[in-house]
C-alpha cells in the first residue's frame, strides 16, 4: 500500500496530453505501488485486478456523488459552482436507480439490440461503399464515430440532423468524468464551458421531450414518457437526465471501442488477416480490445460506510477510484497482459463495470463493434496505417480523435 510519494505526480500524469497515446507504462508503475492511499484528499486509487473487481461487487460502493467528501468540501468552499456531472441513473444509488434502470433496461436486453443486427450491417456496408471510393479513410470520422451515433439516435429518437452540434457539445461533456476535482482539489480549466454545454444538452432534450408528449413515437424516450413503474410517472427531469446520460454515454464508448480495436488490429497485421478470414472471430477480438486497450479508463465509487478492500480501510465518504487501464494489464490476473491476443484463453475483463451497475449496453456495443470490425476486415484487406493516430484530450473516456488508414 502506497501513501503520497510520487504516486501523487504519478496520477497527474494521468491527466497529461503527452501520455494520451500510450498511458500503460504509467499505469503499470502505479498498480506496482499498491493501492494508494491519499487521506488528506479522501481518496484512494486501486489498480490491481483483484481490488478493482472487489470494489465493484461491494455491498457499499456507491454511485451517488452527494454521498463523496469531496464534493461536499467543494460545495462548502462555493456553494455557487455546483460540480456538474453527467445526469441519470448511472450516478443515482437504489431505490431511484433500480426504478429508472428497470424502465430503460427493457430496450437494450440481448433479444432487441440483436434485432438490430441488419440495419447495423446496412450502415456499415454505406459507411464502407463511401470509404472504397475513396481508397483512404479516417477510422474515427467515418466509420466509429457515425454508426453509433446513428444506432443511438435513432433509438432514442433524436434528429439525426442536430448530430454535428450534439457532438461538439459531448465531446466538452466527456471531459467532465475526468478526475480532476480529485486529483487537484480545483476545478478544471474549461469547466464553465462544459458546464454551459451540460445546460445546453438539457435545455434541447427538454423541447424534445414536449415534441413526444404531442407527437409520440416508437423510440425510447417517447416509451419513457408514457412508462409507469409502481404507478409513478418519471418526471420531466429524470426523463431529460435520463436521456442524456444514454444519448452520450451510448455513442462515446462504441466509438472508443471501435477504433481502439481497429488501431490494435492494424498494429497487429496477422490478426487483421485472422478477422478477415473468419467473421466470427469479431466477437473475441471486441472482447480483448475492452481489456486490452478499454474505452473506459478508469471509473469511481464512493464509500457509503466504512469499507475493507483488502488491507485497504475506506473511511465513508471517500472516493475510489478503479484504473481499469491497470487492472486489465495486471499480471496477477492475465498472462502476456501487455500482448493483444483475442485468442487468449477465456477471461474476465472490468469494462462493462460489475453488479448492479453493470453496462445497460454491453449487448448492443458488442453487436455493433463486432459487425463493424468484421466488415471492414473483411472489404479491406490490405488495410494499413498511414500516420500515428490522434487522441482526444481527455482520460476518463479515452479514444482516438483521428486516424488515417490507406485500403
Amino acid at each position: 500500500m502506497t501513501h503520497v510519494d510520487g504516486a501523487a505526480a504519478l496520477l497527474l500524469a494521468l491527466l497529461e496530453p503527452a501520455n494520451r497515446a500510450d498511458p500503460y507504462p504509467v499505469c503499470a508503475q502505479l498498480r506496482d505501488r499498491g493501492p494508494i492511499v491519499l487521506p488528506e484528499a479522501n481518496l484512494v486509487v486501486f489498480t490491481s485486478y483483484r481490488d478493482c473487481d472487489e470494489v465493484l461487487r461491494h455491498p457499499s460502493s456507491a454511485n451517488d456523488r452527494d454521498k463523496s467528501t469531496i464534493v461536499q468540501r467543494q460545495l462548502r468552499k462555493d456553494p455557487t459552482r455546483v460540480a456538474e456531472r453527467l445526469p441519470g441513473f448511472l450516478f443515482l444509488d437504489p431505490p431511484d436507480h433500480t426504478r429508472l434502470r428497470k424502465l430503460v433496461s427493457k430496450a437494450f436486453v440481448p433479444k432487441v439490440a440483436g434485432a438490430l443486427q441488419p440495419e447495423i450491417a446496412t450502415l456499415v456496408a454505406g459507411l464502407l461503399d463511401r470509404i472504397a471510393e475513396r481508397g483512404r479513410f479516417d477510422v474515427v470520422a467515418d466509420l466509429a464515430y457515425p454508426l453509433p451515433v446513428a444506432v443511438i439516435c435513432r433509438l432514442l429518437g433524436v434528429p439525426l440532423d442536430d448530430e454535428p452540434k450534439l457532438r461538439q457539445e459531448s465531446a466538452l461533456l466527456v471531459q467532465m468524468l475526468d478526475p480532476f476535482v480529485s486529483l487537484t482539489g480545483e476545478l478544471p480549466v474549461g469547466f464553465e464551458e462544459q458546464r454551459r454545454a451540460g445546460q445546453w444538452l438539457r435545455e434541447y432534450l427538454a423541447a424534445l421531450v414536449e415534441e413526444r408528449r404531442s407527437h409520440p413515437g416508437e423510440d425510447l424516450m417517447s416509451r419513457l414518457i408514457a412508462a409507469e413503474e409502481s404507478g409513478d410517472q418519471l418526471t420531466q427531469d429524470e426523463i431529460v437526465a435520463t436521456c442524456s446520460l444514454l444519448l452520450i454515454a451510448g455513442h462515446e464508448t462504441t466509438v472508443n471501442l471501435i477504433a481502439n480495436a481497429v488501431l490494435a488490429l492494424l498494429r497487429n497485421p496477422g490478426q487483421w488477416a485472422a478477422l478477415s478470414a473468419d467473421p466470427d472471430h469479431a466477437a473475441a477480438v471486441v472482447e480483448e480490445t475492452l481489456r486490452y486497450d478499454p474505452p473506459v479508463q478508469l471509473i469511481s465509487r464512493i464509500a457509503a460506510e466504512d469499507m475493507a478492500i483488502g488491507e485497504v480501510k475506506v473511511p465513508q465518504g471517500d472516493t475510489m477510484l478503479l484504473l481499469l487501464a491497470a487492472a486489465h494489464r495486471d499480471p496477477a490476473e492475465f498472462e502476456r497482459p501487455d500482448v493483444f491476443d483475442p485468442h487468449r484463453k477465456p477471461f474476465r475483463h472490468l469494462g462493462f463495470g460489475r453488479g448492479q451497475h453493470f453496462c445497460l449496453g454491453a449487448p448492443l456495443a458488442r453487436l455493433e463493434a463486432a459487425v463493424a470490425l468484421s466488415a471492414v476486415t473483411a472489404r479491406f484487406g490490405n488495410a494499413r496505417l498511414i500516420d500515428e493516430p490522434q487522441y482526444k484530450p481527455n482520460f476518463t473516456l479515452r479514444g482516438l480523435s483521428a486516424m488515417a488508414v490507406q485500403i
